[in-house]
């Protein structure tokens, strides 16, 4: 079996593509434990991956504020398997006008169009905290069982 990476266009389309895949977050907390979690995301036109932390739900953005960087893996767990990972520096808005645009935008990726507005609007509040990570380095393979 070949390892075979994606150039920048493959993991753009991957990441970006429907079905929607979870991606799996990795942060550090502020005390050096690791944590992860399971996230919905979406693709910003300049690459920026936009997620959702929200500060009401375990963790928060709190392991992203403690080093202001996380690595994310997203994968195809169907054969042949491919998969991304990233990692980068994150950023946490407070914004609620940007809350609420990227909450639409990511529902719309997982639930349908039809239902981004209600999803939308029920994590997009003052108490969520969403955060946008640039990527700076990654890897990845497609048909990794071939």
């Amino acid at each position: 079996m070949a390892y075979r990476p994606m150039d920048d266009d493959k993991v753009r389309a991957f990441l970006a593509g429907l079905p929607a895949r979870p991606a799996i977050l990795a942060t550090t907390r502020a005390d050096g434990r690791p944590h992860v979690a399971p996230v919905w995301y979406a693709v910003a036109d300049d690459g920026t991956i936009v997620f959702n932390t929200g500060r009401d739900h375990g963790e928060g953005p709190q392991p992203c504020v403690a080093t202001a960087w996380a690595a994310m893996s997203v994968d195809d767990d169907a054969a042949p398997f491919s998969f991304v990972t990233l990692e980068g520096p994150v950023a946490i808005s407070e914004d609620l006008d940007d809350v609420r645009h990227w909450a639409g935008v990511i529902a719309g990726r997982y639930m349908g169009a039809d239902r981004a507005d209600e999803y939308g609007n029920a994590t997009a509040c003052p108490a969520s905290s969403w955060s946008a990570s640039p990527p700076r380095r990654s890897s990845s393979a497609f048909a990794v069982a071939d």
